[in-house]
């Protein structure tokens, strides 16, 4: 009974899901260690390291064992042969790119199911929460004011971390299904909005790079 419940699930979507998570899990752990203000609640910095951690263990363990199950699946299928075990190693030892890679080689051979076409609206919101954000804190600190710093900051990290990589990756499947002669793979892009998460530049080039290639291909307001 529990081995025919286990064929049932689309690993597949698992592993999109809970590379979703990792974003705003890692960012929660961040936030505890870089935090020098005293904010004054007792052991909030220390709960969300520990928050941040244990999330993240966890979602390591979720990861390597979809990784493995779904990868013993599609050998049945055909055409591709991933090797279990191995993708459960790389999963274990760097969960969040082993995913990435595994759903970019996965989209090759079987493509990503697509949801809704209106994505690309919270990518243009977090493309301008980032430079909204990123203005006001310029501002900010010109006069002096680091509080705004701070709260501009943290509104555009936010959006960076939870919305934007779930987004782009959606829309890019999205985009797949329709007739055009860019057929952008979602694995690249998540690849791409993790990275930006660490390298904060990268988030609105990304952004506006994505948007332009997607009103050239397919517009923007397509039914």
């Amino acid at each position: 009974m529990g081995t025919s419940r286990l064929e049932d699930v689309d690993w597949g979507r698992v592993i999109e899901r809970l590379c979703y998570l990792f974003p705003p899990v890692i960012g929660v752990g961040l936030v505890g260690v870089l935090q020098e203000a005293d904010p004054g609640v007792p052991g909030l910095q220390w709960g969300l390291v520990l928050f941040g951690t244990f999330g993240y263990t966890v979602l390591t363990l979720g990861l390597t064992t979809a990784l493995f199950l779904d990868a013993r699946r599609v050998q049945v299928v055909g055409g591709w042969h991933p090797r279990p075990w191995l993708n459960a190693l790389f999963a274990f030892v760097l969960a969040p790119v082993a995913g990435v890679v595994y759903l970019y080689r996965r989209h090759e051979r079987f493509g990503t199911p697509a949801t809704r076409s209106e994505w690309w609206i919270v990518i243009a919101i977090s493309l301008g929460t980032t430079v909204a954000g990123l203005g006001t804190a310029v501002i900010a600190y010109v006069l002096a004011m680091p509080g705004l710093v701070a709260t501009a900051i943290g509104l555009a990290g936010t959006v960076a971390f939870g919305a934007f990589p779930i987004a782009i990756h959606q829309d890019a499947a999205y985009v797949c299904t329709r007739r055009s002669r860019w057929n952008p793979n979602p694995g690249t892009y998540l690849g791409f909005a993790f990275l930006s998460l660490f390298v904060p530049p990268l988030q609105p080039l990304l952004a506006a790079y994505y948007l332009f290639q997607r009103r050239r291909a397919v517009g923007l307001r397509e039914s």
